[in-house]
């Protein structure tokens, strides 16, 4: 029988050769199912999915039993699983739900360690003015303490 382990050793072998990663593996016995999420900053083609399919069917074969074998990308409307999915979209536009459920929209500033920086348009009034302006505010955030961070996807 087949483990999680086994797999993500294996996808790790063959992501060495590019500038793909791993973002999540999902075992499902109850269905019979392996899900295996890459991505990559230039975006993952159909071709290596298939390729990343064919090399594991290729080194486990007869152990993957009556598993069905399911390769893709990340979605693009997806939340964030993994610190490089944070790093490729810095400069994007993104939406963060906190933990207390609110949510944040802006532009992703930075990626450090577990923590990122976005920032977001605020009115605020300055002092010993009356109307309120629109000021770029940074809100730092801990990958560990958000519901979720997500690309938002623009159409213009």
């Amino acid at each position: 029988m087949i483990t999680k382990e086994t797999i993500k050793t294996l996808v790790e072998e063959w992501l060495q050769k590019g500038d793909y990663f791993l973002v999540d593996i999902q075992m499902d016995g109850a269905d019979d199912r392996i899900v295996i999420e890459i991505d990559c900053a230039d975006g993952v083609w159909i071709e290596d999915c298939a390729e990343l399919s064919r090399f594991l069917q290729e080194r486990v074969g007869e152990e993957l039993g009556d598993y069905e074998l399911e390769v893709g990308s990340a979605g693009l409307g997806q939340p964030f699983k993994v610190e490089q999915q944070y790093v490729n979209h810095v400069g994007d536009q993104v939406e963060v739900v906190t933990a207390d459920g609110k949510k944040v929209t802006g532009v992703l500033k930075s990626v450090d360690g577990r923590s990122f920086v976005v920032s977001t348009q605020e009115k605020q009034v300055p002092e010993g003015k009356k109307r309120p302006v629109k000021v770029d505010v940074d809100r730092e955030y801990s990958m560990d303490d958000v519901k979720s961070t997500r690309y938002l996807l623009a159409f213009k």
